[in-house]
């Protein structure tokens, strides 16, 4: 049922590939892309991108916790990525007596490495084809959701040999809207260590109001170091560890870029939409990115209000804050840029070139006659359900987070061993609970349930709301005191105390657990609901997919992202947003300055960054012209996974981190637009100036191999 559990999600289509767009496999480029790479200035020995059995750059390239990507710098683990990517692990680290997240951390030792529990880093194996031992294996007969479960089921049996290794992970992969699957294999390390971590003043400066904007002034990197057992293989946390020999150790280059130099992507992109039909766009806009935007801003101000007032709650949300923010301004951009770009109208026309070429042809008609009208009855049918959902899901999963716990405690085997029980509290309630805030809770719960009131009919409201209104007169504060009060989820003692009490009765009657129970009837009822729709869906985009591929047999296609290591190659340039405006390629310290607000909470600097800035001791880390670049700008392809990405010149040296997209271009994810979309990237040399003389950590330096 992995599959199934995407219900949620909006579905992939095609797009005709233009002029240097991809996310690339590196075990599968083909020689036009590979062409292209050496006529922008790649150098670098083709057959030591991808090898399996030597070392080579894939080797380096890593997934970084759960969802960015990193590289390994130094030939004792040190792992580069970004500052928001490690941002989890710094604030799970931090505390008001040890504010790592306000004031940044470096270790002068190995020793003084803090772990950082629960982190992982992943290095690929091997991937190999699978296509033919799955689709072999799949009677036509089978309706989609049957496919989709056989799919599951043989995948399952292909993995099942790494299933107990907790350094092992294997997954089927599929592409192409599964006409093409994969199994990617990793090897896991699970004892991962905090090294030097700038002041959030630097890894976030600009805050959300710099936020998918050029020009960009951020710091945002985080050094990490991976430990291995005596033997150089994974390990869980043990202080006898030692640090781990990567495979291969990428260079640094300090010699900078020019506009126009090559610039190169490796990382993890995590999925792309860019063979969505016009109907699946226009979907997306109104009844996934608008219901998310309206939710988390009311959710949002709330947290924002609170953590402005306290460095406990600060801490305690931050992560969480930026997470739910990070989201929340692309899905505004990204209506913003469908419009602007005409993204539906290119769609419509593509869909139209579709539909002469399969009238043309008899055998074409027999074979794809109903896949666009299929498409557009299922996603015209289920669009209502679908904003329904949305909200649904931003208000019940991602807003009100007691409801969240009381679906991890009904996870809670009341009949388990003493130990079982225990490692339970230790690993899913403990470590839910340092972050929580009830009272901050207490106010968001009454503002989401209203708003979810007033947006969505009563069928489609949890049974709760029929307590709410009889019980409390339809007064959603007084139903959050009086829930608040009596339920023992919102106390860690009474929480604890309940669940070591074995008591099934009173977890399940407890106030928080019943909302639970509430919300997850409507959900299943939600699912139910667009089923049906689904699975049409799912149907016609494999064929439309499959189509577009007929049409167009010498067109290399480059598969959506699904989170398996890419490269894309472009170059540095800027760009011009709108008429008369102009945005160079790159941006300096200069600027920093320039944005710096005292006492703002997303401008503001550290004493000791503006000390460093201002005496302006950049040495080798200067441009030419003695200059401290900070970012910069290639048109590279990226989204959201890749953050943390090495940007690599033409010999493959490190010059840059990937950290961000532009706002005009935040459609990126459905439709590549070459002129306009352009990749953030932290430049390497401000990363090494902020490490070495405002961190005072020149030894991490050191480790480096560095080229000028």
């Amino acid at each position: 049922m992995k599959k199934l559990c995407l219900l949620f999600t909006v579905f992939l289509s095609f797009l005709v590939v233009k002029a240097d767009e991809g996310m690339w496999l590196l075990k599968e480029l083909n020689r036009q892309s590979v062409a292209r790479m050496q006529e922008l200035g790649f150098t670098f020995p083709i057959d030591k991108l991808y090898d399996e059995n030597n070392a080579s750059l894939k080797d380096a390239v890593v997934i970084f916790g759960g969802g960015c990507s990193g590289v390994a710098v130094s030939k004792q683990g040190l792992i580069f990525t970004n500052h928001h990517c490690g941002y989890g692990a710094i604030q799970k680290l931090s505390s008001v007596e040890h504010d790592y997240l306000k004031n940044g951390f470096k270790a002068d030792r190995f020793q003084d490495e803090l772990p950082a529990d629960g982190l992982t880093v992943s290095f690929l194996s091997s991937m190999r084809d699978v296509t033919d031992e799955i689709l072999s294996k799949i009677p036509s007969v089978l309706s989609e959701i049957q496919r989709e479960l056989a799919i599951d089921s043989i995948s399952e049996t292909l993995t099942q040999e790494f299933e107990n290794s907790p350094f092992k992970s294997a997954r089927i992969v599929p592409f192409y809207s599964g006409n093409k699957y994969y199994m990617v294999v990793y090897d896991v390390f699970r004892d991962v260590r905090l090294v030097v971590t700038p002041p959030e003043s630097v890894g976030k400066f600009g805050g959300e109001t710099d936020n998918w904007m050029w020009p960009r002034h951020t710091g945002d990197f985080s050094v990490f170091r991976v430990y291995a057992d005596q033997n150089n293989q994974p390990a869980e946390f043990d202080p006898a560890n030692v640090p781990y020999k990567p495979r291969y150790v990428v260079p640094v280059s300090l010699n900078g870029y020019q506009k126009g130099s090559y610039s190169m992507t490796i990382g993890y992109p995590g999925r792309t939409q860019r063979y969505m039909s016009s109907w699946g766009i226009q979907q997306m806009v109104e009844s996934e990115n608008k219901p998310r935007i309206e939710v988390r801003g009311v959710k949002q101000e709330i947290w924002w209000n609170d953590m402005t007032k306290s460095d406990e709650t600060r801490i305690k949300y931050a992560s969480k804050y930026d997470g739910s923010s990070n989201y929340w301004k692309n899905a505004i951009g990204m209506n913003e840029a469908i419009d602007h770009l005409n993204v539906i109208a290119e769609k419509k026309e593509l869909e139209n070139r579709l539909a002469s070429w399969i009238e043309s042809d008899p055998a074409r008609k027999e074979k794809y006659g109903n896949t666009l009208n299929t498409l557009e009855e299922a996603y015209t049918n289920s669009n209502e359900i679908a904003k329904y959902t949305t909200y649904f899901l931003e208000t019940f999963q991602n807003g009100i987070e007691i409801i969240r716990f009381s679906n991890t405690i009904l996870q809670f085997n009341t009949n388990g061993t003493e130990q079982e029980k225990q490692e339970f509290i230790n690993d899913r309630i403990l470590r839910a609970y340092k972050d929580y805030d009830p009272q901050l809770d207490k106010k968001v719960l009454p503002a989401l349930m209203k708003l979810y009131a007033e947006r969505v009919p009563k069928e489609y409201q949890p049974d709760v709301y029929e307590t709410i209104n009889k019980k409390f007169k339809g007064n959603y504060e007084k139903y959050a005191e009086w829930l608040f009060k009596n339920s023992k989820f919102t106390n860690l003692d009474d929480l604890l105390t309940l669940l070591k009490s074995a008591d099934t009765k009173r977890l399940t009657k407890d106030p928080a657990m019943q909302l639970a129970l509430s919300v997850k009837d409507m959900g299943y009822e939600l699912s139910s609901r667009m089923m049906s729709d689904y699975e049409k869906i799912l149907r016609g985009e494999r064929e439309f997919m499959a189509a577009l591929m007929e049409m167009n047999p010498d067109k290399a296609f480059s598969p959506d992202a699904n989170f398996t290591q890419r490269l894309s190659y472009g170059s540095i340039k800027g760009y011009a947003p709108r008429d008369a405006v102009w945005y160079d390629y790159f941006s300096t310290a200069k600027g920093v300055m320039e944005k710096y607000k005292p006492g703002d909470p997303e401008f503001d600097l550290k004493p000791f960054v503006i000390e460093a800035l201002n005496k302006g001791d950049f040495g080798q880390y200067a441009d030419k012209d003695g200059n401290m670049r900070t970012c910069f700008l290639s048109d590279n392809d990226i989204t959201g996974g890749n953050s943390g990405s090495p940007v690599f010149n033409g010999q493959a040296e490190l010059i840059g981190l990937a950290f961000d997209g532009n706002w005009e271009s935040l459609s990126g994810d459905i439709l590549f637009e070459p002129e306009m979309q352009r990749t953030i990237s932290v430049d390497i040399r401000y990363v090494l100036f902020i490490i070495d003389k405002v961190m005072n950590a020149p030894h991490i330096v050191q480790e480096l191999t560095i080229v000028q």
